[in-house]
């Protein structure tokens, strides 16, 4: 017999510690899936390489950030590039630049889009989602649309960027 998730208040959530870290969806917990290989060594990759531009490209890179989307939902971003300039936020409200899912084995386009269709409402202005399975990745935009790239993810106009040949090189 299945059970009804618990309904849960934004407040209760964000004092609340969960491992792996869950997201909030209309007042429900929704499991993230983590702790497969490819899925940690590739979210490591992304941000070991954020983390080694950041003075150049004058950002900060966070993993698994808590991220308000809205007044009833909370997502955490594998990977995410925040402005330097941005305030600090334990939680964070401000949209950043750059928001990064990575698949694991058991993640579906659908759901992830979903997530990604979160950031984008809230105003996040750059989305990529990284496949290492198949070796690619995707831009997204709103409303579910994915160009696929076999090559470089980057952020025009601006040197933020991510080699992905050099990313999955790294993972064999």
């Amino acid at each position: 017999m299945a059970t009804t998730p618990a309904v849960l208040s934004l407040e209760e959530y964000l004092q609340t510690t969960y491992k792996p870290d869950c997201d909030f969806v209309d007042d429900h917990i929704e499991e993230r899936n983590v702790g497969k290989f490819e899925h940690n060594r590739t979210q490591a990759l992304v941000l070991a390489w954020f983390m080694s531009q950041e003075k150049l490209w004058k950002v900060v890179a966070v993993p698994e950030q808590r991220t308000q989307v809205s007044s009833r939902r909370v997502r955490i971003p594998d990977v995410c590039l925040i402005r330097a300039d941005t305030p600090r936020e334990q939680v964070t409200q401000t949209p950043q630049l750059l928001c990064v899912e990575v698949l694991s084995p058991e993640d579906r386009l659908p759901r992830t889009t979903k997530v990604m269709d979160d950031f984008a409402a809230m105003g996040v202005e750059h989305l990529w989602i990284i496949d290492p399975r198949d070796r690619v990745g995707y831009i997204y935009q709103p409303g579910g649309k994915l160009q696929q790239v076999e090559d470089r993810l980057a952020i025009p106009d601006s040197p933020v960027y991510l080699d992905l040949p050099s990313l999955f090189a790294n993972l064999d």
